[in-house]
C-alpha cells in the first residue's frame, strides 16, 4: 500500500500507517508538477544572480554572508553536517519514516524550492526502510527542528547512521543495501530539509492518535469499575449533560451508559443507601470530557501542520518572489502537545484513584487488594503504587515546555518554541498513563471476577478482551508482564475493539 501524498490531504491515520504499518509514499501527480514549478522558480533566481536568503548566503546570524556561486551546493551539504548536532537516545524508526513522511507532504506542497530528484530520494528512504539515526535532543522547535532533520539528510547525502535490516549501519553502507544511492545536494535542498516542524509534528501525531485510543479505554476501564464498586449509573444521564454541553462529557457519558446498560450489577445496588459516589466515578465523564475535548483540539492543530508549508524561504512559484518568514516556528505545536500532556495526565489520574478504589476493600464488597486469602497473598496491592509513581511521574512531565525560550543564533533566533520537548513529554505522559490505565482495566476485571453477577454488554466485552491475555490473580505471582500486557492493550486498540464489537462505535 501506498500513500499518496499531494500536500494538503495527508491524515494523521495515514501518518500512522506509514510509520506503524509500514505503508510508503508517493507523490500525486498535481504535487510532482507543483515540485517541478517551484524549483524553476528557484533556477530563475540563480540564473538572475540575485540575492536571496538559505539561496546563495549564509544562514543564521550568517545571513549577510554572500556565498560565491561555485560554492552554493557545498553550502547546502556544509548546512547538513554542521546542523547534524544531536544528542540523546534515536527516535524510534515509527517517529523517522512518519518524519519522513510528514516531509515530504511539506515538499508536495510546491513551495519549497526543491527538485523532484530530492522528493524521490526522501521518498526512497520510506519506502526502502532506511531508516536514519535521529537523536531525539537538540531542537529548540524554532527555525525549524534543524538538528532532527539534519540527520535525515546526513543519510540521503550517504552520511550519518541509519538502521537497515534490523542492524544500524553507516548511512552509505544502508543506501547500498537498499539498493539506493546518495543524492547530490542542489542549491537551496539542505536549508529545505532543515526548516520544517517534522519532528515534533511526527511525535505528536503518533501521540494523538495513540492518546485517543487511550481516553477510550479510559471510559471502558470507568464503566468496568462502575459494575464492581456498586456505582450508580445516574452521572451518564444525557439530560444531565445536556444543561452543561461540553462535546467530550457528551460523549465519554454516552459511551459509558451504553457499556453498563442492562447491567444486573448496577441494578441490584440502584436502592442502596450511598448517597452519592466519589468523583472517580460520578465526574468521570466530565473529567475524561475534557481531556478528550483537549485532545480532539491538538488533532486539529497537527491535522493543519502536517498540510503546511513550513520552510524558510518560501517560494511563490506564481510570481517568482522567495518570502522569508518564520513558518517553521513550532508554537501552534508546542501549545497543543503541551495541553496534550496535561489532558493526558489527567485522564491517568482519575484512573488512579479509580485503582486505590478497587484495591481499598470498602466498595462493592471487595477483598482488600482483591486478594484471595488476603495477607498470605497481597494481590494488586503494589500494582497501585506503580500506578501513583507513574502518574506523579506525568505532573512533572505536564509543565509546559512552550512557557520557556533561550536565544539561539547570537540572538537572531530570540523566541523558540521548545515544541520538540512539548512532543516528546507529551509522548512520555502517553506511555506512562497507557500503563496507569492497563493497570485500571487488570483491578476492574479481577473486581468484576469477585462481584460476580451480570455487567452490561461493554463491561463484560472489556473483562473478557482483558481475560484472553491475563489470567484471574488467583495467588500472588510476578505481576510485571501482566501490566505490560494490559498496557498494550490499551495501545494496540484491541481493548477498545473488543467492546466497540459488543456495543458500537464509542465516539472518540
Amino acid at each position: 500500500m501506498v500513500v499518496r501524498l499531494d500536500g494538503s490531504t495527508l491524515t494523521l491515520e495515514a501518518v500512522e500507517r506509514v510509520a506503524r504499518t509500514g505503508e510508503g509514499v508517493a507523490l500525486a501527480p498535481a504535487a510532482a508538477k507543483a515540485v517541478a514549478r517551484s524549483r524553476a522558480a528557484v533556477d530563475q533566481i540563480l540564473a538572475s544572480k540575485d540575492v536571496v536568503y538559505g539561496v546563495n548566503t549564509g544562514f543564521g546570524d550568517l545571513k549577510d554572508v554572500r556565498i560565491a556561486p561555485e560554492k552554493l551546493r557545498q553550502l547546502q551539504v556544509n548546512l547538513i553536517r554542521s546542523h547534524a548536532a544531536g544528542v540523546g537516545e534515536a527516535f524510534p524508526a515509527e517517529v523517522v519514516r512518519a518524519m519522513a513522511a510528514i516531509r515530504v507532504n511539506a515538499f508536495a506542497k510546491g513551495y519549497s524550492g526543491v527538485t523532484p530528484g530530492l522528493v524521490d530520494a526522501m521518498a526512497a528512504l520510506v519506502n526502502q526502510r532506511v531508516h536514519p539515526v535521529v537523536p531525539s535532543q537538540g531542537s529548540v522547535g524554532s527555525s525549524g527542528d534543524l538538528a532532527p532533520l539534519a540527520h535525515i539528510g546526513l543519510v540521503l547525502i550517504g552520511e550519518g547512521e541509519a538502521e537497515f535490516g534490523g542492524q544500524r549501519m553507516g548511512g552509505g553502507a544502508a543506501l547500498r543495501a537498499a539498493g539506493l544511492k546518495p543524492y547530490a545536494l542542489r542549491e537551496k535542498e539542505g536549508i529545505s530539509i532543515v526548516n520544517g516542524t517534522q519532528a515534533m509534528t511526527a511525535v505528536g501525531a503518533l501521540a494523538v492518535l495513540d492518546a485517543e485510543r487511550l481516553l477510550a479505554a479510559c471510559a471502558a476501564a470507568g464503566a468496568m469499575a462502575l459494575e464492581c464498586l456498586d456505582c450508580s449509573e445516574k452521572p451518564f444521564d444525557p439530560r444531565l449533560h445536556a444543561t452543561r454541553p461540553h462535546p467530550g462529557a457528551k460523549a465519554v457519558a454516552a459511551a459509558v451508559d451504553r457499556m453498563v446498560k442492562g447491567s444486573g450489577m448496577i441494578k441490584d445496588h440502584e436502592d442502596c443507601d450511598r448517597v452519592q459516589d466519589p468523583y472517580s466515578s460520578r465526574a468521570l465523564a466530565q473529567v475524561l470530557g475534557a481531556s478528550l475535548d483537549a485532545v480532539r483540539h491538538a488533532r486539529s492543530v497537527l491535522e493543519v501542520e502536517i498540510n503546511s508549508a513550513t520552510d524558510n524561504p518560501l517560494v511563490m512559484p506564481d510570481t517568482g518572489e522567495v518570502i522569508s518568514g518564520a513558518n517553521f516556528h513550532g508554537q501552534p505545536v508546542a501549545l497543543a502537545m503541551d495541553y496534550l500532556a496535561i489532558a493526558v495526565a489527567e485522564a491517568a489520574d482519575i484512573m488512579e484513584r479509580t485503582v486505590a478504589r478497587l484495591v481499598a476493600g470498602d466498595e462493592g464488597g471487595l477483598p482488600r487488594f482483591l486478594a484471595r486469602d488476603a495477607g498470605l497473598n497481597s494481590g494488586w496491592m503494589i500494582a497501585q503504587y506503580t500506578a501513583a509513581a507513574l502518574v506523579s511521574e506525568n505532573k512533572v512531565l505536564a509543565h509546559p515546555a512552550s512557557v520557556d525560550s533561550i536565544p539561539t543564533s547570537a540572538g537572531q533566533e530570540d523566541h523558540n518554541s521548545m515544541g520538540t520537548i512539548a512532543a516528546r513529554k507529551a509522548r512520555a505522559v502517553v506511555e506512562n498513563a497507557q500503563r496507569v490505565v492497563g493497570i485500571t482495566l487488570l483491578c476492574a476485571a479481577e473486581g468484576m471476577d469477585l462481584h460476580g453477577g451480570r455487567p452490561g454488554k461493554g463491561s463484560a466485552a472489556g473483562r473478557a478482551a482483558v481475560r484472553r491475555k491475563v489470567k484471574p490473580l488467583l495467588r500472588d505471582r510476578p505481576i510485571y508482564r501482566d501490566l505490560e500486557t494490559a498496557a498494550q492493550l490499551v495501545k494496540s486498540g484491541a481493548l477498545v475493539q473488543a467492546v466497540e464489537k459488543a456495543v458500537g462505535p464509542l465516539g472518540f
